[in-house]
């Protein structure tokens, strides 16, 4: 893994900042299929994977690119696609087989105007519920959204890490405007980077269930071709991965998707506070909108308004309790994403009655200015 990092100062998009990131976190197989504004990913991965030993494969549509990182992740290695809308919606029902079978990888979606074709080379954040809700069925997902090219480096490799940890697909909601910005990105020698590989089981190869959870709700993870018996089902299955048919393997089943993620909210969720402290006013952001929104926060406070910003870099689990005791503390907040509410929908679910909760959203095409922001806090509050 160590010829894959390039250490050192370097001045490149998001989209290839993903792409590094993932070979620092030590994925041995992309499997893609190339859309603007995600190609980048595609291309840069295949240019360098062959350092580490891995395999890029160009699938013939989308749907088949998910399959192939889910069969890549059973193989034992890690594994990674990356999309955008039209290829994100392709891949839903594959996300939902890997949420069922448990199957670690990554998934990144840079996001562009839709519905349909949409902005192809335009930015936006309107596919923030569908990453929570596309695939059906009830299940948890855990979603990360980057803001700058050096944190979609670091949260590729955090991607990974908890991918591999609770054996569940995450997902990477990045933008075009994020993908296609050029930045200076420091990428750490392999020594400083902290990788989590799963977890193999142990004792009596005969005796192995590849579904019976361990402390933490995640059950080990074996690759096929180990000497265990590893069945691998989308239907409900038991702890064997066999399938059963009844309400109460259903039951079972489902208590363990979604138990390992709640039961780990803690280390799963991720925000970040600025200026919160004595704020009156909460913007929720998060990807390219919290950058706008944090020098909206620095003009508001010159302008005698007490705001302040809550990053959310964790999507999905969402942050309910963050947010419901900051809506004790707080004349109201404002929602700032490029949409028109997917987040802001969950941010007055959260705040309820206790404060209110304004919008600042547009359907895509560019980011959202500061002076957006400054408007609707002194019209609204």
């Amino acid at each position: 893994m160590t010829a894959a990092i390039r250490t050192g100062e370097y001045f490149i998009t998001g989209d290839v900042a993903c792409a590094e990131g993932a070979l620092a976190a030590g994925c041995q197989f992309f499997g893609g299929y190339p859309i603007t504004p995600a190609t980048e990913i595609a291309e840069h991965i295949a240019e360098r994977i062959p350092d580490v030993g891995g395999t890029y494969i160009q699938m013939e549509d989308e749907i088949a690119a998910i399959a192939s990182v889910l069969g890549a992740s059973w193989a034992g290695v890690k594994s990674m696609t990356a999309t955008s809308g039209p290829g994100f919606s392709l891949m839903m029902e594959n996300i939902g087989l890997g949420i069922c079978t448990e199957t670690p990888c990554v998934i990144v979606n840079v996001q562009r105007g839709g519905p349909s074709t949409g902005l192809p080379t335009q930015g936006a954040q309107s596919d923030m519920m569908q990453a929570r809700w596309g695939s059906h069925g009830d299940y948890e997902i855990i979603v990360l959204a980057p803001s700058s090219p050096q944190e979609i480096f670091y949260q590729t490799i955090t991607a990974f890490n908890m991918s591999e940890k609770y054996r569940v697909p995450v997902i990477i909601m990045t933008d075009e405007i994020v993908g296609h910005m050029s930045e200076k990105v420091i990428i750490p020698e392999a020594k400083k980077i902290k990788t989590v590989s799963r977890v193999i089981p142990k004792g009596r190869k005969d005796h192995f269930k590849l579904f019976k959870p361990g402390p933490n709700g995640v059950a080990p993870m074996p690759a096929a071709g180990q000497g265990y018996n590893v069945h691998v089902t989308g239907l409900t299955h038991d702890e064997k991965g066999y399938p059963v048919m009844s309400v109460e393997a259903q039951a079972e089943m489902m208590t363990r998707l979604t138990g390992k993620i709640k039961k780990n909210l803690d280390d799963i969720i991720i925000t970040e506070s600025y200026r919160l402290d004595d704020a009156d006013i909460a913007l929720i952001s998060y990807g390219v909108s919290s950058r706008t929104s944090m020098t909206a926060v620095d003009e508001a406070r010159r302008m005698g308004i007490k705001a302040g910003l809550l990053r959310l870099i964790t999507i999905w689990p969402f942050p309910d309790d963050i947010i419901r005791k900051l809506a004790k503390k707080v004349k109201g907040f404002v929602t700032v994403e490029i949409n028109l509410g997917q987040i802001h929908r969950e941010v007055e679910r959260c705040a309820g009655d206790k404060a209110r909760a304004v919008l600042v959203g547009h359907p895509g095409g560019t980011i959202i200015p500061p002076d957006s922001v400054i408007e609707k806090l002194k019209e609204a509050f």
